[in-house]
């Protein structure tokens, strides 16, 4: 049988190829956890190299010191590999599949049509209803009430959940593994939350040279604690609504805006570093053919941060109106992309962390 016949896509089959050479070679095992975790199986079904290629944080590092790397004829180029592996596991175990190919390439361009669609109905709902609410100065729940906003985004939200759910289930299913201990789930954390493996083995991140670096980490960090923040602020508001009928806005000085203010900055520079990164690495390292949903992430974390942080600067101006009504169309078009982009890596990526901390312990 031929090799891409064994694999679902010539991809799989060509990391079949690498893995079974970098096993042979072993030279690169200490600089992550793809290469020791390769070392465990001499055979590498689909739902292996899927593991593998989110087990690897793309650092880059084993293309640089890899001796089989082009132009020697083997061609090992495991970053690129992975890279496009990773991005065929997001749509392969996407749910409902069928929408995986609509947001594959062309997620940016959805995302900001979904923000168009969004703020316009809101302003055109609101211009026919109260015109005079687009003008006022500090009263959110005037252009949309509470209740439709809960509605609405609690939709959005619990889709976006159930989508990841099955996602995920899927993706955990494929490896074949039995449900995981608490101390997997808990070295899993540790090693997600420092970014262990995206350090190239210490010495740092490969970028647009041979020079390592930690910006990439850095701006991880950012844009994921960034990301908890504002959900603990938007956490804590709620239970101000509901058990101490406290409305917003809220003060400078209270917790929700506090964690909000925080979070936002980091969800503005995180992503933007993250973009600018992306732009200009070394091409030989990523996948080149496919950028719409990972920089429809970015950007609509970007663009969400940005939005949030003018809203609390100039909410007690005639500004508030307009500039909530975009804010709004772009948290939900954030919602409804989340289950079909880059996301998902992070769930997948956590996954095969703990999979890796099972594996560990019977090796």
């Amino acid at each position: 049988m031929h090799a891409t016949e064994a694999h679902h896509t010539s991809a799989l089959a060509e990391a079949d190829r690498l893995m079974t050479v970098c096993n042979s070679c072993r030279y690169c095992e200490g600089l992550c956890a793809v290469f020791p975790a390769m070392e465990m199986r001499r055979a590498f079904a689909d739902g292996d190299l899927n593991y593998l290629a989110n087990l690897c944080h793309g650092c880059g590092a084993c293309l640089y010191d890899c001796q089989f790397a082009p132009p020697h004829e083997f061609q090992v180029n495991v970053p690129s590999n992975l890279a496009v592996v990773r991005n065929d596991s997001y749509r392969h175990y996407a749910w409902p599949r069928a929408l995986a190919p609509v947001f594959d390439r062309n997620g940016l361009w959805i995302a900001l049509l979904a923000v168009l669609c969004v703020t316009g109905f809101v302003l055109g709902f609101v211009a026919t209803q109260d015109p005079a609410a687009l003008g006022n100065s500090g009263d959110f729940y005037r252009l949309m009430p509470h209740r439709a906003m809960v509605l609405l985004f609690g939709a959005a939200f619990a889709y976006a959940i159930l989508a990841l759910t099955m996602s995920l289930r899927a993706f955990w299913r494929d490896s074949g593994e039995p449900a995981s201990s608490w101390s997997d789930l808990w070295q899993a954390m540790r090693d997600a939350g420092s970014l262990r493996y995206l350090d190239g083995g210490g010495v740092g991140c490969m970028n647009e040279d041979e020079r390592p670096t930690d910006r990439r980490r850095l701006y991880h960090h950012l844009t994921f604690y960034g990301f908890l923040l504002c959900f603990a602020a938007t956490c804590v508001a709620t239970l101000y609504h509901y058990l101490l009928g406290r409305e917003a806005p809220y003060a400078w000085t209270d917790l929700p805006v506090l964690l909000g203010t925080a979070g936002g900055i980091g969800l503005v520079i995180g992503p933007a570093g993250l973009l600018a990164a992306k732009w200009k690495r070394d091409p030989a390292l990523r996948d080149t053919s496919r950028t719409g949903m990972d920089v429809a992430f970015l950007v609509m974390l970007f663009l969400t941060s940005l939005t949030g942080l003018a809203l609390l600067l100039l909410r007690g101006t005639p500004a508030l109106g307009p500039l909530l009504a975009l804010h709004l169309g772009i948290v939900l078009a954030l919602f409804a992309t989340l289950p079909y982009g880059k996301f998902v890596h992070g769930l997948y990526r956590f996954a095969a962390l703990v999979r890796y901390a099972q594996e560990r312990k019977r090796f």
